[in-house]
């Protein structure tokens, strides 16, 4: 990568912070951290999406044409045992193709070009440099879409006041409370606290949540937890951790049971630690989910929930088709 990056010590490639791991590895000589990540951004598919949350891919479902102009890049900070998009995921991910930041950057206004309601960065963290720099070369050159942040919520605070400015929207999960459990499951026992000062950050940043004539999310943040089977007590503390840390009526909150085993056995059968609580290996039951968005409710949040049939495999996208980059 021969770009000039931004010259931001919190986005610099040479001694590398971009995620709270803060590997301080030098990625323009080819040193790779934790999540895999080089100097060059590795996205693995592009495409109008239309499965988000409503106000982020419209209210047509299939039927809406347009849909939300999702960037999926490789790689993650995180390495959750039961991660849906493995194929892309992991450290040692070949998926997809090397773009640099004026290729990223015009595959922004590609998407825009056809309709997109928003850019989406769909797992950014650890390229957030490289994207800071595509952003910036895209909107000098017409992009007005909001600009979506998708996390897994495991963000580095200055990183994230690096993108005041670039960044509209922040859809950011807050898996665990308990730091065992985030341990075990996404190797990362601090993220309960991360996960908390990151949330309060995008909140500071963005201001509560703002709608157009549409419902479309112009700015503001999404809440995401996803409910794991077992560990219904965790989700309800995350929840409160979540309306300590900002005022609920702030943010919108998406409450996911999507939860499947499938990619948890994928992970296992491939030589992976069996040491996982028994419980992951069957979905969420709907006690479970309705006690924790009995909680929601209480608490005060208002947002999105999911029916039990979204707990498929379908609804991940094919990351190996050919169709990768065409946009649709």
């Amino acid at each position: 990568m021969n770009e000039q990056l931004s010259e931001q010590p919190a986005l610099s490639l040479t001694r590398c912070r971009l995620c709270p791991r803060n590997c301080g590895v030098n990625r323009m000589l080819g040193e790779t951290g934790f999540c895999g990540g080089g100097a060059d951004v590795q996205v693995s598919k592009v495409m109008l999406h239309r499965w988000e949350e409503p106000c982020i891919s419209g209210y047509g479902g299939e039927s809406d044409l347009r849909g939300s102009g999702a960037v999926f890049f490789a790689h993650c900070s995180l390495g959750c045992l039961y991660c849906q998009n493995r194929d892309i995921s992991g450290r040692d991910s070949t998926v997809g193709k090397t773009m640099t930041a004026e290729e990223l950057a015009k595959t922004f206004l590609d998407l825009q070009e056809k309709g997109a309601y928003n850019i989406n960065l769909v797992t950014p963290t650890h390229y957030a440099a490289q994207i800071a720099r595509a952003l910036t070369m895209a909107k000098a050159d017409g992009l007005t879409l909001p600009v979506v942040w998708n996390t897994g919520g495991y963000e580095s605070v200055p990183v994230l006041k690096s993108l005041a400015g670039l960044v509209d929207v922040y859809l950011t999960d807050f898996k665990y409370a308990d730091s065992t459990l985030a341990g075990q499951l996404s190797h990362a026992p601090d993220y309960p606290v991360i996960a908390a000062e990151a949330l309060a950050e995008m909140v500071r940043q963005t201001g509560a949540v703002q709608f157009d004539a549409d419902g479309m999310l112009r700015r503001g943040v999404i809440l995401r937890h996803l409910c794991l089977p077992g560990s219904r007590k965790d989700s309800m503390a995350v929840l409160q951790k979540a309306a300590e840390t900002v005022n609920p009526a702030d943010v919108r909150l998406s409450l996911m049971r999507q939860y499947t085993p499938d990619f948890l056995k994928e992970y296992l059968s491939g030589g992976g630690c069996a040491d996982v609580p028994k419980s992951l290996l069957r979905r969420v039951t709907a006690f479970e989910y309705q006690s924790v968005l009995d909680e929601a409710v209480r608490l005060g949040f208002d947002g999105y929930m999911q029916e039990k049939e979204s707990a498929v495999k379908t609804y991940t996208p094919d990351f190996l088709e050919k169709s990768n980059f065409q946009g649709k």
